[in-house]
């Protein structure tokens, strides 16, 4: 039977020597087994299949990357994202505040986003703390990274990563590289300490279909279409003459003006391109076997960090705050797990068994088995911010807001109004 995951089972094995916590968990098409899937695409509409060797088989499998460690990093910032808008956790984050300039009417014309982009913390920004949103804003009319907390943040390393704990603890345990900092490429990194992947074994790839039927039953020599010369119209003319021009050319919408380029039309009924060297279609989803994810909680990682105070190390806090980052770093998996396997579309996975963890103590040892739901996890990650704010460990209940520069709300918005002016896909597609 499993064990519960307390404070005092994660503060021994913080300090115990023990090697990680593990969790394996065994997953299934929410359609059933059988089921297709669909993995993310990569360059060349190509899926990231390799084969590996798993327990219990004499030979390679043909496995299928679900999810990677970067994607379910950021799941689990989104995971504790929710959970800090919604009260029912306090961490520290760092967050830039871009409601004021939506819908901007009091704004100058530069300055008014077309689309909201609310506020962008330390864990949505792709690279946490380090991040340019987070560098091209403001604190108290400064930029953040010329600010007292900007500078703290560009002074940290492996064994004074206290300005981190007090700020933006997550990048402790999903790694960072200051690399746009003050420093360049001899920026503070921080790898990993917590990883998680989901594949899929024994991967069989499918055949993607398209099309599309028309109830208006426009055809494709119905045009040409042109660019409309009026601004407040649908966007396109079948006259010519009211046409936008260019050399006194009237310009045709895309290429040569079909109908389709204003998204109508038939899409005929195809299958998708083969790949040419090994003829199999290209992102036409996968059958699998099962699933399987894999998570890991490096306990050596953590102990590598050190958290003076003024100048001076102590043994207890620095156990405290590493004993902070395992209960984050669990809770974070737990949350996520809490939300769903819901990947992309079409990619809907369910766990046959519930999340659990193991505890690899000593050498030779069998693992500890340990149980941890998420309301638990929340409550253990109370208890271990609690032990160490008793050891003087800083850790900001309340996010840091950061305005964003002129510059950078400028180039939002020159970016959303060239997004506008050139339209989005043409819709097309389906099954």
């Amino acid at each position: 039977m499993a064990q519960a995951l307390t404070l005092d089972v994660l503060r021994s094995a913080v300090t115990g020597g023990a090697a990680a916590f593990r969790s394996r968990t065994t997953l299934q098409p929410a359609g059933g087994e059988g089921t297709k899937v669909f993995p993310p695409t990569y360059a060349g509409a190509v899926y990231a299949s390799e084969k590996r060797r798993l327990p219990g088989r004499t030979e390679p499998a043909e496995c299928v990357l679900l999810d990677s460690v970067q994607s379910q990093a950021n799941r689990m910032e989104e995971a504790l994202q929710q959970a800090v808008d919604a009260g029912r956790l306090k961490i520290p984050v760092v967050e830039v505040d871009f409601t004021p300039y939506f819908p901007g009417d009091d704004q100058p014309e530069g300055m008014r986003l077309l689309d909201p982009v609310g506020k962008v913390s330390s864990l949505q920004a792709p690279h946490r703390i380090a991040d340019a949103i987070l560098r091209d804003s403001l604190l108290d009319g400064k930029p953040f990274r010329q600010s007292e907390i900007g500078e703290r943040i560009g002074r940290v390393h492996a064994r004074d990563a206290t300005a981190l704990f007090e700020f933006c603890p997550t990048a402790l345990l999903f790694g960072m590289w200051d690399s746009t900092g003050p420093k360049g490429g001899l920026g503070a990194k921080f790898e990993r300490a917590l990883v998680s992947e989901i594949v899929g074994v024994n991967a069989v790839c499918g055949v993607k279909t398209s099309s599309r039927i028309d109830p208006l039953g426009i055809l494709k020599d119905a045009g040409p279409i042109y660019v409309s010369a009026n601004s407040a119209g649908i966007g396109w003319t079948l006259d010519a003459s009211d046409a936008r021009r260019e050399k006194k050319t009237a310009v045709t919408l895309g290429k040569d003006g079909r109908p389709s380029e204003a998204n109508h039309g038939n899409v005929t009924p195809s299958l998708s391109d083969r790949d040419r060297e090994t003829k199999e279609y290209l992102a036409g989803g996968v059958t699998i076997e099962q699933a399987e994810q894999t998570a890991v909680l490096s306990l050596p990682a953590l102990r590598r960090l050190r958290f003076p105070i003024d100048g001076e190390y102590n043994g207890e806090r620095d156990t405290a705050a590493q004993t902070v980052l395992a209960a984050l770093g669990l809770c974070a998996a737990a949350l996520a797990a809490e939300n769903g396997l819901d990947l992309r579309s079409r990619c809907l996975l369910w766990p046959t068994e519930p999340l659990s963890w193991e505890l690899l103590g000593k050498p030779g040892e069998a693992p500890t088995e340990l149980s941890l739901g998420a309301e638990a996890a929340v409550k253990l990650l109370g208890d271990a911010v609690a032990a160490a704010k008793g050891r003087g460990l800083p850790w900001r209940d309340e996010p840091l807001v950061l305005t964003p520069s002129d510059q950078l709300v400028k180039l939002v918005v020159r970016s959303q109004r060239l997004a506008v002016a050139q339209g989005g896909g043409n819709g097309e597609g389906g099954d």
